[in-house]
């Protein structure tokens, strides 16, 4: 919907809406209200019992600023930034050698790694926690959703993140999104030797034309962007190498089927 069908169907409720008003609240320029929010969230039918207490919730705590920063304490501390371009992105390409990519995990999965890496958490701010990484998801869910491609390598599904039910129900998260139009995931296995999986994971972001693709890192020191001309093009070199170096997105899923045939008889 334009902005103009917005404002056209808000005015029939009982706030005061406009074009100038709702182009504020769009930009950060203005506050926003959390009945406002209510009747934002009835128009575009977000009724999802997690999401939308937890925006309400958000509107509650507009003017505590530890309260988003604790949302996010796992995540380094300029992750917010991301957030905000994650949403407009039309293509993610995401390299992982450790934990399946956040816009892939499943609750559960989720749960235990916040708490395997803040075992003295408190459990009401990580279950926040939680439910920020499965608000993140929904840019998988919109009517023109995120094309994601991941690459993953083959320790990860080794790598046991909570019980066997659990990574045998985030692996089969992975075969049944994987099979989606809009998502590809492909296995690095550890046969493929050396490769640029060595530098560690990376990612590369595409906005709306005509901004240019560009770069992101996560490390020890913190979230880099790579916006450099070259340094992006030496990205993309190493994603294609990777593509190449990797299992078809049919023999990956195949892989994954393997992998959660190894957790079923565990659990």
């Amino acid at each position: 919907m334009t902005i103009e069908q917005v404002v056209e169907r808000l005015r029939d409720g009982q706030g005061k809406w406009s074009r100038s008003k709702l182009g504020r609240i769009e930009t950060r320029e203005q506050g926003v209200k959390r009945h406002e929010v209510e009747e934002l969230l009835d128009l575009y039918g977000v009724y999802d019992p997690t999401i939308r207490p937890w925006l309400l919730g958000l509107v509650s705590t507009v003017n505590e600023r530890g309260y988003w920063l604790a949302l996010r304490k796992d995540l380094p501390s300029d992750f917010h930034e991301f957030l905000g371009v994650e949403a407009a992105l039309v293509r993610l390409r995401e390299f992982e050698t450790m934990v399946v990519p956040g816009l892939l995990q499943v609750p559960e999965y989720t749960r235990a790694l916040i708490y395997g890496a803040n075992p003295g958490l408190e459990r009401d701010l990580a279950e926040g926690r939680v439910q920020a990484r499965m608000a993140r998801q929904q840019v998988l869910n919109r009517t023109v959703p995120l094309r994601l491609h991941v690459i993953l390598d083959e320790a990860i599904l080794e790598r046991p993140v909570g019980s066997a039910a659990v990574m045998r129900d985030q692996l089969q998260r992975l075969i049944d999104t994987g099979a989606e139009n809009h998502v590809t995931v492909q296995i690095l296995q550890k046969s493929a030797g050396a490769s640029p999986a060595l530098d560690g994971p990376f990612s590369l972001l595409t906005l709306p034309a005509p901004i240019p693709d560009f770069g992101y890192a996560e490390g020890q020191g913190g979230a880099v962007y790579i916006e450099d001309v070259d340094h992006v093009r030496e990205c993309a070199q190493r994603w294609g190498i990777l593509t190449g170096k990797a299992l078809s997105a049919v023999d990956s899923l195949d892989v994954l089927r393997e992998a959660v045939n190894t957790y079923d008889e565990q659990t």
